[in-house]
């Protein structure tokens, strides 16, 4: 499904570029992100280009941390009007399969391209689902945010190993505040 593609890709993009360690391995992680989610070609980005990404990004990571799906519509929506394009779809000239666009032409700004594919994945996401699109990581030390998908619990951690890592705090918390009897 493209949108789940498109949506994986604008959690990671989020990911990397709201990530402040990065310094001058951003670039770097960025094309990575994008090379692993299929993007061809030349990928000519620049510092302003970056820069462009990373504002998207901080906008983008307002619709997973919204409390819910409600409040995650309301940013959707508010992030929509700000695109630039109509709704189309393209082939970038016969070198992909079909599919919709909302930037204003194949050849968009990175930061324009960026709002625009993940707004309609996300909200794609959200209208099929009837909830919100993901969450930001609940373990204290990530930042991350994630996606929502599938059936079962409530999803709150980015991964199984923040989830991991969460367990083994609360349980070694746990034993340390429990008083130690001795026999004897």
């Amino acid at each position: 499904m493209l949108s789940m593609n498109t949506a994986r890709r604008t959690a990671a993009l989020v990911n990397v570029l709201c990530d402040e360690d990065q310094g001058v391995a951003l670039l770097a992680s960025v094309t990575d992100v994008l090379r692993e989610h299929g993007e061809a070609g030349p990928l000519e980005l620049g510092e302003s280009d970056l820069a462009e990404l990373r504002a998207v990004a901080l906008l983008l990571r307002e619709v997973f941390a919204a409390p819910g799906l409600d409040e995650a519509a309301a940013v959707l929506n508010g992030l929509l009007a700000r695109t630039r394009g109509r709704f189309r779809l393209t082939s970038h000239s016969g070198t992909t399969d079909w599919h919709p666009h909302l930037d204003s032409d194949d050849d968009a700004p990175w930061g324009e391209w960026f709002l625009a594919s993940s707004c309609l994945a996300l909200a794609i996401l959200l209208w099929d689902r009837h909830a919100a699109p993901g969450g930001v990581c609940a373990a204290a030390s990530c930042r991350n945010v994630y996606l929502a998908h599938g059936s079962g619990p409530e999803r709150r951690y980015c991964s199984r190993r923040c989830a991991t890592r969460e367990r083994v705090a609360a349980h070694r918390r746990g034993r340390t505040s429990k008083p130690v009897t001795r026999r004897g």
